[in-house]
């Protein structure tokens, strides 16, 4: 008969295994569709925007695979977006240590080719994508400008909405990958703006969030969107998230934060680095509405 303590033995026994075959067999290969309303106070009134976000590819062979970036890129074709942003870091890392083999950035890009939005589709580099794999960054953008998608780097473009403009920024990486040194200038990307129309932020790492009250002193910027953190990519049950690639540890690791009035949403992210493993944060495509669709809040 087995008795109250041989089963707890044996349930001791099993957690590990248990926990080890969900966090690198099963949540990797989850994809869910997290989803934010707001109006930020300089979002325009009347102008209802929807914006998926992809941020942490990390392809790599067998987990990100091409095929499995195809179901993700359907996925996200299938919520009918106005604008797709990709938020950085497509090179996987794990493959120098001898953990599962490279994705070409020919194929990772001809993947994310496929998605639809009518405003377009727009990325920024991260520092995955600037490390030694990477090439300084030239890889991906060679493969993302064959492909036509656009890499912006301390850039501004102005796009408009049912008659109603507002402006993209796209922002340099801050953790510079080979080049040992900050890449973003904000102030350069800001004075690119033509009007006074607001804009959204698109950057890698959700650090910036931090200067922007110095950076932003006229508070163009209605929304910062990042990814980089993975949301900790492994929360341990009961001790909670155990490391932020951040310089202000878990406060920009996850979710809608707002400081001041001013709003950052961070993704989770797709992929992984370090070890090919998630627990408690599965891989999401992020799906914001700016402005009111009408619709029940999220």
């Amino acid at each position: 008969m087995l008795n109250r303590r041989h089963f707890l033995l044996k349930a001791g026994l099993a957690t590990p295994f248990l926990f080890g075959s969900y966090a690198f067999g099963i949540e990797p290969q989850r994809l869910v569709v997290t989803r934010y309303r707001l109006t930020p106070k300089a979002w325009p009134q009347g102008l209802t925007l929807r914006i998926a976000v992809l941020a942490d590819i990390h392809a790599i062979n067998p987990w990100m695979s091409p095929l499995h970036i195809e179901r993700i890129v359907q996925a996200t074709n299938a919520l009918k977006p106005d604008m797709v942003l990709l938020a950085g870091d497509y090179e996987a890392s794990m493959p120098l240590y001898g953990v599962g083999s490279y994705v070409s950035m020919n194929e990772c890009a001809g993947a994310l080719a496929a998605l639809r939005a009518p405003l377009g589709v727009h990325a920024v580099l991260g520092n995955h994508d600037l490390g030694r794999r990477g090439k300084g960054g030239d890889d991906v953008r060679r493969a993302f400008g064959d492909f036509g998608i656009p890499i912006m780097e301390n850039a501004a473009i102005r796009l408009e909405k049912a008659g109603t403009s507002f402006w993209l920024l796209g922002l340099g990486d801050q953790w510079g990958g080979v080049y040992g040194r900050r890449l973003d200038d904000l102030p350069l990307t800001l004075a690119q703006i033509g009007d006074r129309s607001p804009a959204i932020l698109l950057a890698h790492e959700p650090d910036i969030f931090a200067e922007m009250p110095n950076l932003d002193r006229n508070r163009r910027i209605a929304l910062t969107i990042c990814g980089h953190t993975h949301g900790g990519q492994v929360i341990l049950p009961g001790l909670g998230v155990r490391h932020i690639p951040s310089r202000f540890g878990n406060r920009y690791a996850y979710g809608h934060v707002v400081e001041d009035d001013r709003n950052l949403i961070v993704s989770g992210g797709l992929g992984m680095s370090g070890l090919p493993v998630r627990f408690g944060v599965p891989p999401e495509i992020v799906l914001i509405t700016l402005g009111d669709d009408g619709s029940p809040a999220a």
